[in-house]
């Protein structure tokens, strides 16, 4: 299909709810932030009521990731991550659509030293990042400060959505490179340029390695250490979370730079991604209702038949 056809297709009535959707995300944009995290709570209980197989996932990985917790605690903390996921809808709007001017000015970045010195370094540079809810905030501010970041990220089912996301990552970033399309990452990185990726969800390839998270192994990419080899890049990592107050009320972000990684990577790739599992953990304890638990994280972890979320086929 070439790309007038395409885009003629996406007027058929089967793509009138992606773009009723989109429209309406676009309005959306125009609240002021504070009632757009109002909407974004608001949506979020709606999910969580309305969402029975995904709220399934989110309690088994809680269950998994927390042992310690009681029923009632990790219920709440169930509860407080579907309220993070649907702000989470509106912070993309926000990525998408608002201002630089009001990007920044909502937030607070922690560590910018790291990312200074690792840009000022010969060397390339991985931004290590994690799937918390707030994840397309800090793309198009650190897009500003790399002069254009290239992200890594993984193609829509959907042609239209895939469509527009990659026409507004075009315009916010250097460059958008599928997770399918190594080669181009790896030349990205070999020409120096600063990328964005995130290897934090379940990996069920030929390369997947059975890494324990939060103490129970879960299929692991190990993209990382291969890529820092590969390129003799350095590994910095990133997040980016929201901020409340002390009523649970939204009040801003935080970009948050960790030190580069010391002696990454090592000879043995185990060890490697067990220390970007552990690095993980470490972020998703400060934050657990802002980590995105609505995914498989723990789906076939081994060849035994194993499944954790089996109670829910549908899920």
């Amino acid at each position: 299909m070439n790309t007038d056809t395409e885009k003629q297709s996406f007027l058929y009535p089967v793509y009138w709810g992606v773009w009723l959707g989109i429209g309406l995300l676009r309005l959306l944009a125009f609240l002021p932030w504070t009632w757009q995290m109002r909407v974004g709570a608001f949506f979020g209980k709606l999910m969580h009521r309305l969402l029975k197989s995904r709220r399934h996932v989110v309690n088994v990985n809680l269950k998994l990731a927390f042992p310690e917790l009681s029923n009632t605690e990790r219920d709440a903390l169930c509860a407080d991550h579907f309220i993070s996921l649907g702000q989470g809808v509106m912070d993309m709007t926000l990525s998408w659509w608002g201002s630089d001017e009001k990007l920044e000015s909502l937030s607070t970045i922690e560590g910018l030293e790291y990312l200074q010195k690792g840009l000022a370094n010969d060397k390339a540079l991985i931004l290590f990042g994690m799937h918390f809810t707030s994840l397309e905030v800090g793309g198009p501010i650190v897009s500003n400060l790399t002069d254009g970041v290239h992200v890594v990220y993984r193609p829509h089912k959907n042609p239209l959505l895939e469509h527009l996301v990659a026409k507004v990552r075009a315009r916010r970033y250097g460059k958008a490179i599928p997770k399918t399309k190594i080669r181009e990452l790896i030349i990205s990185l070999k020409k120096g340029h600063t990328v964005w990726t995130a290897p934090d969800q379940s990996f069920q390839y030929k390369n997947s390695l059975q890494i324990p998270f939060f103490g129970v192994k879960a299929p692991t990419n190990p993209s990382t250490s291969r890529l820092a080899s590969i390129s003799n890049a350095q590994v910095i990592p990133f997040i980016t979370i929201r901020l409340y107050d002390e009523k649970h009320r939204a009040t801003g972000y935080l970009l948050r730079f960790l030190p580069p990684l010391s002696d990454f990577p090592s000879n043995n790739i185990e060890q490697d991604t067990l220390r970007t599992n552990q690095l993980i953990e470490q972020q998703v304890r400060e934050f657990p209702a802002q980590y995105l638990w609505t995914h498989k994280r723990y789906k076939n972890p081994n060849d035994s038949g194993l499944d954790y979320y089996a109670s829910n086929k549908s899920a």
